[in-house]
């Protein structure tokens, strides 16, 4: 749970400005999301998955493309010889 100062919660539920403010937004939102839908198997269920399909969204509209910019700015750390080799599993290996 993210503590932050009395003071700071108001402002903090509308319009976070740091990590630990977003947190606390995020966190107000499901709590009140559990308090409307009662706290049950169901609700943590749909909780859960809300919060894990949000940053699946996430990674793949913001974060991907963030990091592709910064490879072709700065080059791939990652060795083309390893990307290229067949994956442990693929069934086509």
């Amino acid at each position: 749970m993210p503590y932050i100062k009395d003071k700071n919660r108001a402002r903090a539920s509308h319009s976070p400005e740091t990590a630990g403010e977003l947190n606390y937004q995020l966190t107000l939102a499901v709590l009140d999301f559990v308090a409307r839908n009662g706290l049950c198997y169901q609700t943590i269920n749909d909780v859960v998955g809300a919060l894990e399909g949000a940053k699946a969204e996430f990674q793949r509209r913001v974060v991907a493309p963030y990091e592709d910019t910064k490879i072709a700015t700065n080059g791939d750390v990652y060795d083309q010889d390893i990307l290229s080799r067949p994956h442990v599993g693929d069934p086509t290996v």
